[in-house]
């Protein structure tokens, strides 16, 4: 089996040759290096580097860094700005970059991530995006009727939902209703230009690892979505505080709430299919 890690971040130590834009509760670094290294511990193959937001915010030079230096084990997503009225250069140019697979959008509630959905810089993105048949990741828990409406609204633009379209803790203890935007989730299925990631879960559950309560809302989830239109992963490193990477695959490798083939689909095979990318591990 194929195991594939839909998302990650990777990152070096804050320095002035590369300074974070804000220092978050995470490692002081992990490395591309260090990433491998984790993965090939627990046994991923390979995974899909997402450029940190939060650390970086538009300039992924790091994760093609990254990617250059491992070209069998990550694919590279880039986060783009929709303040931005050449967008559009920016993701051909990005499209044209090895290893990229995607870009990503945030439509959060955050500040400085609240937009209204009719912004006419998000259609841009989607508009070239779907030119040069790239899928948009979008971040938007907390926020899904924004969310919903720029997926309505773009049709012919490929979408991957974030994390579940649920807001996931950064530390613990796990949201005394955490699965409350389920229903809204569930309704997002009916979407078919839209695959959702199933990232991040471990830190929705209440209980100890490997934890449990995870299964009966996920399995809600892949019954509306479809297994081949869900992709694991585990979001390392912005889940450091709440699990470690280790924590984070094991249950999903473990559980028997998956059969063989399903879970062949989770943790591999509908990332390979919506990013059109597979690693080649040596």
């Amino acid at each position: 089996m194929m195991i594939i890690d839909c998302q990650v971040h990777a990152y070096e130590a804050n320095t002035p040759k590369r300074p974070w834009h804000n220092v978050p509760n995470w490692p002081a670094h992990v490395t591309g290096d260090e990433m491998v290294a984790a993965m090939d511990k627990v046994g991923v193959d390979g995974a899909i580097f997402i450029s940190a937001f939060g650390l970086y915010r538009y300039d992924a030079s790091y994760a093609v860094e990254v990617q250059r230096a491992h070209p069998n084990r990550f694919a590279i997503v880039k986060p783009v700005d929709p303040d931005d009225p050449a967008v559009g250069d920016v993701i051909a140019d990005w499209k044209r970059t090895p290893g990229a697979v995607g870009v990503r959008i945030m439509l959060t509630k955050e500040p400085g991530r609240d937009r209204d959905p009719a912004d006419p810089g998000l259609d841009r993105i989607a508009r070239a995006a779907a030119k040069h048949d790239l899928p948009v990741n979008v971040l938007f828990w907390g926020n899904l009727d924004a969310g919903t409406a720029l997926i309505d609204r773009n049709p012919d633009t490929r979408f991957i939902i974030d994390h579940l379209a649920i807001l996931q803790p950064r530390t613990p203890p796990a949201p005394e209703h955490p699965w409350a935007d389920l229903p809204k989730v569930l309704e997002l299925a009916k979407r078919k230009n839209a695959v959702i990631k199933v990232s991040g879960a471990c830190t929705l559950s209440k209980q100890p690892y490997p934890f449990p309560d995870i299964w009966d809302p996920l399995a809600r989830v892949f019954d509306a979505w479809g297994i081949d239109r869900c992709l694991w992963g585990t979001d390392w490193t912005r889940a450091y505080a709440v699990v470690n990477y280790e924590q984070a695959v094991e249950p999903f490798k473990n559980t028997d709430r998956l059969s063989d083939s399903e879970r062949a689909m989770l943790m591999g095979g509908a990332c390979a299919k919506a990013y059109r990318w597979s690693p080649k591990k040596a």
